[in-house]
Order: C-alpha cells, then structure tokens, then sequence
C-alpha cells in the first residue's frame, strides 16, 4: 500500500509500506494492504510502520528504526484516510 505523512512543515514520506498501525483515538489498529476504506482521528502516540522506508535526510531525525524492517514515528495528535489503498495520515 502506499503512504504518505504530511505534517503542518512539509510530506515527511511518500511510499510504499507493508503495514501501518495508529493510535486511534477510541484505540490502536492496523492496516494493511487492501485495507476497507476509512477515516479516523489519533490521538497522541506512536505509528509502527512495517516495511522498508526510503527517508530523506532532512526529515529522517523525526522517525526511529526499531529494527530493519519497522519505523516509528511519534505524533501528538492527527487524522488518518485509507481508501483504495492509499492511507495518508496528517501528523501533528
């Protein structure tokens, strides 16, 4: 599926992903490729994404690497959209 982050600066990453999970505001979830069409806000917390991430340099201090294989990347609070396989989750 593909991803984007886009915070108030700048998209922070735009690319493809095994899977994302979200603190949802009524609680965390995941999604995967296929994923039904939805749209939710966040609440403070971490998104764990799956899959190797291609970062640019100048944004690559606002994400850890958990393992070779898994990112994180902490928010405050934002709104998450998936529908046709696309999931773009604005961060705050």
């Amino acid at each position: 599926m593909h991803l984007e982050i886009v915070s108030p600066e700048a998209t922070l990453f735009s690319g493809e992903v095994e899977s994302v999970i979200v603190p949802g505001t009524t609680g965390s979830f995941q999604m995967l490729n296929n994923h039904a069409p939805i749209v939710s806000t966040l609440k403070e917390g971490t998104v764990m994404i799956s899959g190797k991430m291609d970062l640019d340099p100048t944004v690559k201090d606002k994400f850890k690497m958990q393992d070779a294989n898994t990112t994180l990347f902490d928010i405050n609070s934002g709104t998450v959209e998936m529908r046709n396989n696309k999931l773009i989750l604005l961060a705050d």
